[in-house]
């Protein structure tokens, strides 16, 4: 097997875990702590500071996650 095949496969193997496994719209504070990698405690800092903004209900929308994952 050519290694561009093994990389096809790996792609379609991820793009059919994203299709049947969607993200959620908005994750709660420990869960976004853990998907960005941080303490809780820091991501509260980063959302008082104004870098992660919450949504009416205290959830963190995950367009904030992504952001923040790409700074």
């Amino acid at each position: 097997m050519t290694e561009d095949t093994k990389i096809a496969i790996a792609l379609k193997a991820v793009a059919i875990y994203a299709e049947t496994h969607p993200r959620p719209a908005h994750v709660t504070q420990i869960q976004a702590a853990g998907m960005v990698g941080i303490s809780v405690p820091t991501l509260r800092k980063m959302i008082r500071a104004g870098n992660i903004r919450l949504n009416k209900f205290g959830l963190i929308p995950i367009t904030e996650i992504d952001r923040a994952l790409e700074a």
